[in-house]
């Protein structure tokens, strides 16, 4: 598993993964602190998707992404 360095490609690509495969597709969001880290993670048991970043901006677009991403899991349009 790779990360992907950059934020703006790993949201495109982790909602592209999301939409191709909704049922399947699943997200997981770490801390580590001794690091000061976050990493999201989106996998589809196929294709897993990595980002980390200590930048608190970059905390901020992951939040935002992750409530869409709730968003479109809740919606019935699956």
């Amino acid at each position: 598993m790779t990360f992907i360095p950059n934020w703006e490609e790993f949201e495109k690509s982790a909602e592209m993964l999301y939409l191709r495969d909704p049922i399947n597709t699943r997200y997981s969001l770490k801390y580590c602190h001794t690091k000061g880290v976050f990493v999201v993670k989106i996998t589809d048991n196929k294709k897993c998707l990595q980002f980390k970043t200590e930048v608190q901006q970059d905390v901020r677009k992951m939040d935002k992404f992750v409530s869409n991403l709730i968003r479109h899991m809740a919606s019935n349009d699956n």
